[in-house]
């Protein structure tokens, strides 16, 4: 997936900071160092200012964190066999797809982002591979959270019929289907001659410029899966709507004259009445199965939340910029390149934040370590 680069003002002389990674479809040309009369500087690399440092630094932390975090979340799958399960599996595909994104595509795409004018020096073989990972795991990586969204919607809405084996299967299925229909979208361009990702002449590295290409791609990579979690949240919340009405139409329960106050041992429960009324007010605890549905809820609701933010303005733009031979500013494009990025950070921080298993596991495996 291509961006264009980020080009920051040192006294007058501009430094690249743009990557063809995570991009699908066409951009303008890279900027090269320069002096302030506009004659190119052969052979030398720009010095970088004290902002560059500091973006350079904050990219290379939020690689390691991503790496780190999502690793983490992996061995703790490993583990603890309480995890060898689903849904668990969809989050360890999602792990997986995460941790090659900070292993393989995001290092390289730093360090195309930092050679002056965005050359490739690592050969034509070396491009292809990066390339190709680069739409794989970006790609398998938003499929798996819509895989994830999916099956909290059936678990809230057929939690009879969507029994723990149906969910091995759907699980199994969806994993798949995520990671061959990924694959097909990243090896398109080897497999059927659609564009070429390396160009010797000019020593550039990025996805197949065709237009087909990108429309093609950025539709499967992202606004399919886009329209996926869209209808699952909005099922989600209808869902939601329908049983809370429901809860308030049976709060309202004929009782008899007299003023009752009625507590259960399980489940908290309080009943008022007056002494001549016949209707009372009866305001009950929420079961077990409905605290975990309402978290399940509000934690799709925000995975669902911080993706869409995460990549839409990138797709965006891809989208936009073949169709009507435009394109945004060098510096807007690499800004949601890496908040595209910045999505596989976040997505283990949803899990773990909304999951008290993740929590206590991470707790015992610390504390046995130590």
């Amino acid at each position: 997936m291509e961006a264009a680069n980020l080009s920051v003002a040192a006294t007058g002389v501009a430094l690249p900071l743009g990557s063809e990674a995570c991009s699908i479809g066409p951009s303008p040309g890279g900027v090269v160092g320069s002096t302030p009369g506009g004659a190119a500087l052969p052979g030398r690399e720009p010095p970088f200012s004290v902002f560059t440092v500091l973006v350079v630094t904050l990219l290379v932390l939020l690689i390691a964190a991503t790496f780190l975090w999502n690793l983490l979340v992996l061995v703790t799958i490993l583990r603890v066999r309480a995890f060898h399960r689903v849904p668990h599996n969809l989050v360890a595909s999602t792990a997986v797809s995460d941790v090659l994104v900070a292993a393989l595509v995001m290092p390289l795409s730093l360090v195309s982002e930092l050679s002056a004018g965005r050359r490739w020096r690592l050969g034509r073989s070396l491009c292809h591979v990066w390339i190709s990972f680069d739409v794989l795991c970006c790609t398998a990586s938003i499929w798996n959270v819509a895989a994830i969204a999916l099956d909290r919607y059936w678990t809230i809405t057929r939690h009879l019929q969507y029994t723990l084996r149906a969910r091995r299967r759907a699980s199994a299925l969806m994993i798949a289907l995520t990671w061959a229909l990924s694959a097909l979208i990243a090896l398109a361009p080897l497999l059927f001659g659609w564009g070429e990702a390396y160009d010797a002449r000019r020593q550039r590295c990025q996805v197949s410029q065709e237009p087909s290409y990108a429309v093609f791609s950025t539709c499967g990579a992202f606004y399919l899966p886009l329209g996926v979690v869209l209808f699952v949240y909005w099922r989600i919340y209808k869902a939601a709507k329908f049983r809370f009405g429901r809860r308030r139409r049976r709060a309202v329960l004929p009782l008899p004259a007299t003023v009752q106050v009625k507590e259960a041992p399980q489940e908290a429960e309080m009943v008022f009445a007056a002494r001549r009324p016949v209707v009372a007010f009866q305001m009950s605890g929420d079961s077990w199965r409905e605290q975990k549905e309402k978290r399940a809820a509000v934690m799709v609701g925000i995975l669902i939340g911080v993706f869409v933010l995460c990549w839409i303005p990138f797709f965006l733009a891809e989208l936009i910029s073949p169709l009507c031979a435009c394109s945004l500013p060098p510096i807007w494009k690499s800004i949601f390149l890496w908040l595209g990025y910045s999505n596989s950070f976040f997505n283990p921080l949803i899990y773990t934040a909304f999951n008290k298993n993740y929590n206590n596991a991470l707790k015992s495996l610390f504390s046995k370590q130590r």
